[in-house]
């Protein structure tokens, strides 16, 4: 299979800009230097209240990564906030759908299909009316995979949270098996696997070589947090390094 790619999630550069009304640190130029350096994509989740991410953000990035075609733009956010509009009018390579609330401090769970898979089957077939690949955000249970495929979406991305708290841990294999399953299952479906949140230098490579067929991680805050000590140039290579080292 081909390696997996990795997309620069750059909310905490919005996040340290919005702190100050001076425009930096820029997101544009942070996208720039991540591209340059070899990531594969840009990921944001521009939430109502723009706490981070603002919209123009989002219309900034879409015109920078048209000079990238061979990189993807992903939003992530709730549609049934804000996602749909930016979906509608940017037609990015990847939209991923997170139950998140308003005010949620950050993703912090997957779907619940049993409740919500008519509410979000048409808007998974409007993005992909309009070209866009659509991913759900989802808990690694290898049960529910067949309910995402069900309600047409391309993809589900692992929320795995639960397998950076237990890296180092006793629980720690035990958390790769789950994932591994569960992206078993989604492949077994027909479903492409992504996977994200708290993913870092130190648990990507593990995890990259026990869980199938992941196609995309998408990684921020350890990356930026990296990026403060290393630069942004220096920090994508390791980033870089470490799936290479999964599939060596």
């Amino acid at each position: 299979m081909n390696k997996t790619a990795l997309s620069v999630n750059l909310n905490k550069v919005a996040l340290v800009r919005n702190t100050r009304h001076l425009d930096i640190p820029s997101v544009t130029r942070a996208a720039t230097l991540c591209l340059q350096a070899g990531a594969h994509g840009i990921t944001v989740h521009p939430r109502p209240d723009e706490r981070h991410i603002r919209s123009q953000d989002v219309h900034e990035l879409a015109a920078l990564l048209k000079a990238w075609p061979d990189r993807e733009f992903n939003i992530e956010g709730n549609p049934f906030h804000n996602l749909m509009d930016f979906v509608r009018e940017l037609r990015p390579q990847q939209c991923t759908f997170v139950p998140d609330s308003e005010g949620q401090f950050t993703s912090d769970h997957g779907w619940n299909l049993a409740v919500d898979a008519e509410r979000v089957r048409p808007l998974i077939a409007e993005a992909k009316a309009l070209g866009v690949r659509v991913s759900l955000f989802m808990d690694a249970e290898p049960g529910v995979m067949a309910a995402a495929k069900a309600v047409g979406a391309d993809r589900v991305e692992l929320y795995t949270e639960p397998y950076a708290a237990a890296w180092g841990q006793p629980g720690q294999a035990e958390q790769l098996a789950r994932f591994a399953r569960a992206a078993q299952a989604a492949l077994d479906v027909g479903l492409g696997v992504n996977a994200g949140h708290d993913l870092s230098r130190d648990n990507l490579s593990t995890f990259l070589k026990q869980v199938p067929g992941v196609q995309e991680v998408s990684i921020g805050h350890a990356l930026i947090a990296d990026a403060l000590e290393l630069g942004y140039s220096a920090t994508i290579k390791d980033y870089l390094h470490c799936i290479d080292a999964a599939f060596a």
